[in-house]
């Protein structure tokens, strides 16, 4: 029978654990924005509703963990979201400008790609819209 071993991990081990976290998620949502190619076909595929879903969960664990991480923690999830945003915000305007050459695997509905002309620099916002049938719709656009 194998023995439960309850350690402790240092906060040095927990640092670059994190760290490993964050990069990870970084590096899929950078595969999802295609900027990384597929390592079967070579191609650069781009989905932008799953990039969108990883970016926002950094966000995500950026916001629950205020004041919980050490300053290199926080200025590489700072970072890492920085700089997919502005992917982001290239792979979506390279998206809309035709002749552009990015193939999407999922392609998005004209009104639920972000509006990149709505912007507010460095600060992720919701936009409110009404559709057809009067609902509100709520669109994430990510600052350049």
């Amino acid at each position: 029978m194998a023995e439960y071993q309850n350690t402790t991990v240092s906060s040095g081990e927990m640092t670059q654990r994190f760290i490993e976290f964050v990069m990870m998620q970084a590096q899929n949502a950078a595969f999802m924005l295609g900027q990384i190619p597929h390592p079967q076909t070579g191609k650069a595929d781009v989905n932008l509703d799953m990039a969108q879903l990883l970016i926002d969960q950094l966000v995500m664990i950026q916001d629950k963990t205020t004041g919980n991480l050490n300053s290199d923690e926080s200025k590489i999830l700072a970072g890492a979201i920085s700089n997919l945003q502005m992917a982001f915000v290239e792979v979506v305007r390279a998206e809309q400008t035709p002749g552009a050459g990015v193939s999407s695997t999922a392609p998005r509905p004209a009104e639920s790609t972000p509006k990149v002309e709505q912007q507010k620099p460095a600060a992720v916002t919701a936009a409110e819209q009404t559709d057809a049938e009067g609902k509100k719709k709520f669109v994430k656009s990510y600052g350049s």
